[in-house]
């Protein structure tokens, strides 16, 4: 994130009214992601307070993922900040752009806006009843252990970020070590600075997590690791058989200490098969979800994880929601059963491993390295993603800079392959070569 000059003036007395002012201004679009906020010292000279009220607003602004502290650099604005809507997600693509920026499957290869589903019929759903459909307990159970997943002990979450977080707060606090992958998933490293853990990053290869990186993660003391299977967004990667293993033993000598979460949110399309770390651990938890695959508004993912685990995630939807809609349920699991759904899901699959694998082959042909191995997505590195983004957008192609991901590694760009037709592959390549070698050096 390229900081950002800006003319704000901050107003309050105490810690509270100035981060509540900095949070409007943020909202409204006078701050925007990547300004940096004038330090401690000042705004307590502008506004006569003491330096310590500043520094607690800041903090409280911290604690709430709407800035970021980077040493030297500064307080700024995060790129996503956690406490508005407001998102610095939208590049201002050009009328007529083709936009591969946003990591949306293909909306025509989606079962859920073609299956004719029926809505639950029978005696409806009360409070005090079971939160999981028996069908989708009996179905879920049996996928996942297809998978090598344990599946004794079951929750439904609404969407994989959702369980990845009821499964993160069920055994942390605020300041806790988390390792978590560098570059990875966008909304992954927002929701970790919403609640105030501390990121400890994980280096990626085509393979998965780097064990090295892991080692050193975990000897930092780091209480928690998520992880992505396979689909890694954004760079694609999963992890081979080798890596898993590996990565296992490892996790597996800190037991006692360390939750596992992983997530499997491209099942049935990853292009990838899933080796998986569930059960490494004494804490764990696997979270599925059926967005990508099956529609993503149907908000639904099945959490599996030893029963200490899960008993918490229980907990806490018994405090909020209660439970996901039964008829949400009742749905995936006829979605799941469902032959002509099945078959649109093998075809989405085998288009998005297609597309992946002509577009890497193409740039290589262009002297560009990509990468991509499962998902839906290909990464390519960059010298430079502003003059990169800029020079596809000029050419009529819209990817998504990788800014957004990562934390210490180096530039790239994630370009979202879901609905890439067969002939616009070659001028997509000719256009990313173009834009990548446009300062005189090749991609690495």
């Amino acid at each position: 994130m390229t900081s950002v000059p800006v003319q704000y003036r901050i107003e309050g007395t105490g810690a509270e009214s100035i981060a509540a002012n900095v949070e409007g201004a943020i909202s409204q679009g006078a701050l925007p992601p990547g300004a940096t906020l004038p330090s401690i010292r000042e705004v307590a000279a502008q506004l006569g307070v003491n330096a310590n009220t500043v520094a607690a607003a800041y903090r409280i602004l911290r604690d709430r993922g709407a800035v970021e502290t980077g040493g030297r650099r500064g307080t700024r604005v995060r790129d996503r900040p956690a406490t508005t809507p407001r998102s610095s997600l939208g590049l201002g693509v050009p009328a007529g752009a083709r936009d591969l920026s946003t990591g949306n499957p293909d909306p025509s290869l989606l079962p859920i806006t073609t299956a004719a589903l029926p809505i639950r019929s029978g005696a409806p759903v009360l409070y005090g009843e079971p939160a999981m459909s028996p069908e989708l307990v009996e179905h879920a159970r049996a996928a996942l252990a297809a998978d090598g997943v344990p599946a004794d002990h079951l929750a439904v979450t609404s969407g994989a970020l959702d369980g990845i977080e009821r499964a993160l707060i069920a055994h942390l606090r605020p300041g806790d070590r988390v390792a978590v992958e560098d570059p990875g998933w966008a909304n992954l490293l927002d929701l970790i600075a919403a609640h105030g853990y501390s990121v400890e990053p994980v280096r990626v290869d085509d393979d998965g997590p780097l064990l090295l990186d892991m080692a050193r993660a975990l000897r930092r003391g780091v209480r928690a690791v998520v992880v992505t299977g396979r689909a890694h967004n954004p760079t694609g990667a999963a992890l081979s058989p080798d890596r898993a293993g590996a990565l296992r033993s490892l996790l597996a000598s800190r037991s006692e200490d360390v939750l596992v979460v992983e997530d499997d949110h491209c099942a049935g399309i990853a292009g990838a098969p899933l080796h998986t770390l569930a059960g490494a651990t004494r804490r764990w938890a696997f979270v599925r979800s059926v967005a990508k695959a099956y529609g993503p508004d149907l908000r639904l993912a099945v959490l599996a994880g030893d029963r200490r685990t899960v008993e918490r995630v229980h907990g806490r939807l018994r405090l909020g929601p209660g439970w996901v809609s039964r008829i949400l349920q009742d749905l995936a699991v006829g979605l799941w059963s469902d032959e002509a759904a099945t078959r649109l899901v093998g075809k989405a699959e085998q288009r998005y491993t297609s597309n992946r694998e002509r577009l890497r082959a193409a740039l290589a042909k262009r002297a560009v390295t990509a990468h991509g191995r499962s998902g839906l997505n290909v990464w390519v590195p960059v010298p430079d993603e502003a003059v990169a983004i800029t020079r596809l957008l000029n050419a009529g192609w819209a990817a998504a800079p990788g800014t957004r991901f990562r934390i210490g590694t180096p530039p790239g760009i994630r370009i979202t392959v879901a609905a890439l037709a067969d002939d616009e592959i070659e001028p997509l390549a000719d256009a990313v070569a173009q834009a990548v070698q446009a300062t005189g050096r090749r991609s690495v």
